[in-house]
């Protein structure tokens, strides 16, 4: 593999080695925390830990950091080599100086997300966060399988992680509204919006690992770039050339 080849390794890897065990941590909190609550209000105590909520609400937002930050890193290789072979910096400058601020205002705002308090503005760093997330996913260059020849958003790996990106946000958005809350109405959101949530990462291990299959080293794209995906085809090879007959010399002569 070339360098190019190892940088579309780091989007899934980090998937796998950060975000994917932070999903099993928060989702046993998460129903621990629900258990909890269910024998508290039943029996008046419970042998699970108090302490289960807040390492849910930790593990809660360092897995959404790791998500947006994910969906970030997966969109921005294929996005500059986009930019790069297009040569964009010398066409349209303004554009790709556009797109770095889009990025600082994204990260920025979702680091004022996660200080934010009041609901005005975890409202407006939500929705700059979502936004500025939206923006660059749609850049040209990213592998979305919405054109043709397949034409399947349904079971899109960059629909299903840009969709679970945006319910992380959201997540973050409403921890406050949560435990403010005597109802329990943003408790019941958070649960359903997760739940989603986390049927869209388990359709992300699926699909990511199928895109992995499908998008070739680079060496490999001119040749698969002829191929038929409608009637799964691919150009037969050339022949190798004859090989070239060598006279044999006699070395006494």
């Amino acid at each position: 593999m070339g360098f190019e080849d190892t940088l579309k390794l780091l989007h899934p890897a980090i998937a796998v080695v950060v975000v994917f065990p932070l999903i099993g941590m928060v989702v046993r909190m998460a129903w621990l925390t629900r258990q909890r609550r269910l024998q508290v209000a039943d029996d008046g105590k419970s042998r699970i830990p108090p302490g289960v909520g807040q390492e849910h609400l930790k593990l809660g937002q360092w897995l959404a950091a790791a998500v947006v930050g994910v969906e970030l890193l997966g969109i921005t290789r294929p996005m500059f080599s986009k930019i790069a072979a297009d040569q964009i910096w010398s066409k349209d400058p303004t554009k790709v100086i556009l797109i770095l601020a889009i990025y600082v205002v994204t990260i920025s705002s979702l680091v004022f997300l996660y200080k934010a308090r009041q609901r005005l503005w975890r409202g407006i760093f939500a929705t700059l966060t979502g936004a500025g997330v939206v923006v660059l996913s749609f850049q040209d260059g990213i592998y979305r399988r919405d054109i043709e020849p397949f034409n399947e958003w349904y079971v899109s790996h960059f629909y299903y992680g840009l969709t679970a990106a945006l319910l992380m946000i959201f997540s973050l958005a409403i921890i406050q509204d949560i435990y403010q809350d005597r109802t329990n109405r943003w408790r019941t959101v958070h649960i359903v919006l997760n739940c989603i949530a986390l049927l869209l990462f388990i359709g992300q291990g699926v699909t990511g690992t199928r895109d992995l299959l499908e998008i070739p080293l680079s060496w490999q794209g001119s040749h698969l770039g002829q191929c038929d995906f409608i009637n799964k085809k691919c150009p037969e090879p050339a022949p190798p050339p004859p090989q070239s007959q060598i006279p044999l010399i006699n070395p006494i002569a």
